[in-house]
């Protein structure tokens, strides 16, 4: 009885403990009251990849294939990538171990829908038993989408990609066992089922996200991140803190609507959750600890594992939350590039790294939805250093954009929307890109229309 009693206490405590405005309070009894699917869901689901770490473990990669059977294995990768100590590291695991395999070294950097279809040809032809993913989200993505299809021979590009640019049906076939192996600490990519792509007609990105394509393993080695330049280290973790606040802000599990009438579709951003509450607000206290040590020191092995691991939290954050306004934003903000090439990147088109397009209008977004949850946003910004003890809940999205400012200055973040190309005059065709990215721009936790997302895009064309 005294045991039943403690519990009892617990409990209370914790609904006491849990915050109590209207669009994120996850007290027990909200989602008890559903006892059959209305208009907004009522349950949520936890799916994320298993994972491996420990510095050195891609060595360990040729036998866990020998443990799947795999008999024929695409390797995939990027041209970059295929020269440097993590392909390396892994070809020589397969060697060692007999593994047969043939490799795939055309991935783009940013995949675009002629890119997956390219590497989805290149795995229907090659009729594999399994897939390796050696590189940062881009590799993983498209390897997630060479796997999907080739599983699906029958079906048309457009069949799983996201609603409304495509159709998103469920996946019925079992798609074969795939390895991830990240090389850079931001995506998260090793942890869930969302496979993302510039869509090249609509200058915008959309996606495909299916719990059935998530990676079987993700081996999650430090020494890989050594090899991250500067800016990409920075702007990988710019990734990982926007999935973290995002999905720590994100719209509940149970106010997201419609319910599904099955659980095969529910969809992978479900809305924040008690469990991605964890993750995520895990993830934001890495990120302030080490992300400004990961940049300004490639050698700093503590930081750079850090980091690396903080990615796969915030992975499986965000991979059952979802994310909402800075990612929404973000793939126009890509798609519509014009003449910008990132530091550090070695590519020979265009490119607006997403961690950096995704950030850029995080002070305005969280300046906007302040006002939805403030004490989520207050505690995110004291997380990330600021003095909240005399702040007011109404300040709330002001403190935490200005704690952003702070941040993206000390780390060197171009200035704005206007220091990587852009003008207002762009804003009208960066808010019709966003317009479709209603997967998870309906996650946000305030509603928005054209005119707000014009604002914000206002609002971002200068940080400083």
């Amino acid at each position: 009885m005294a045991g039943r009693e403690r519990v009892a206490q617990l409990l209370r405590q914790l609904e006491r403990a849990a915050c109590r405005c209207p669009a994120h309070s996850h007290s027990y009894y909200q989602a008890s009251e559903h006892t059959s699917c209305g208009k907004t869901d009522y349950a949520f689901e936890m799916a994320c990849s298993n994972i491996r770490y420990g510095e050195g473990v891609t060595k360990e990669i040729g036998m866990d294939l020998q443990n799947l059977g795999a008999r024929n294995v695409c390797l995939m990768t990027d041209k970059n990538l295929s020269q440097l100590p993590p392909v390396k590291a892994v070809l020589d695991s397969l060697v060692k171990h007999g593994v047969q395999f043939r490799c795939y070294d055309k991935v783009r950097v940013e995949p675009t829908d002629t890119s997956f279809k390219e590497a989805i040809d290149f795995a229907k032809r090659g009729s594999f038993d399994a897939y390796v993913a050696v590189g940062g989200g881009s590799v993983i993505d498209t390897c997630k989408a060479a796997n999907l299809y080739a599983c699906h021979p029958e079906a048309s590009f457009l069949d799983f990609v996201n609603i409304p640019i495509g159709k998103g049906k469920p996946v019925t076939a079992t798609i074969k066992p795939l390895i991830a192996v990240p090389t850079t600490a931001g995506t998260g990519s090793e942890t869930t089922g969302v496979a993302i792509f510039d869509f090249e007609s609509l200058k915008a990105k959309t996606g495909i996200a299916s719990r059935a394509i998530k990676p079987t393993l993700g081996m999650v080695d430090p020494l890989h991140t050594l090899h991250m330049p500067q800016r990409v280290a920075a702007n990988s973790g710019f990734d990982v803190l926007c999935h973290a606040l995002e999905s720590y802000t994100a719209l509940p599990y149970h106010m997201r609507s419609p319910c599904p009438p099955n659980p095969i579709s529910r969809p992978a951003y479900q809305g924040s959750n008690p469990i991605s509450d964890v993750w995520s607000r895990h993830a934001l206290h890495i990120v302030a600890k080490y992300l400004k040590r990961a940049v300004r020191d490639p050698g700093d092995m503590e930081a750079r594992s850090s980091m690396h691991l903080a990615s796969v939290f915030a992975g499986i954050g965000f991979g059952n939350a979802g994310v909402h306004l800075c990612h929404g934003m973000s793939y126009p903000i890509a798609g519509h590039v014009k003449t910008f090439r990132a530091k550090d990147y070695n590519v020979d088109h265009p490119l607006v790294p997403h961690g950096l397009s995704v950030v850029l209008t995080s002070p305005a977004v969280f300046m906007f939805t302040g006002c939805m949850c403030p004490e989520r946003h207050l505690e995110a910004a004291e997380i990330l250093g600021a003095d909240v003890r005399s702040a007011k809940r109404e300040d709330a999205g002001v403190v935490l954009a200005d704690t952003l400012r702070k941040l993206l200055f000390d780390l060197n973040v171009d200035d704005g929307l206007g220091a990587i190309g852009y003008t207002k005059d762009d804003i009208p065709a960066l808010v019709r890109g966003t317009i479709p990215q209603e997967r998870v721009t309906k996650l946000a936790p305030r509603p928005h229309t054209e005119e707000d997302l014009t604002g914000l895009f206002e609002s971002a064309m200068k940080l400083f």
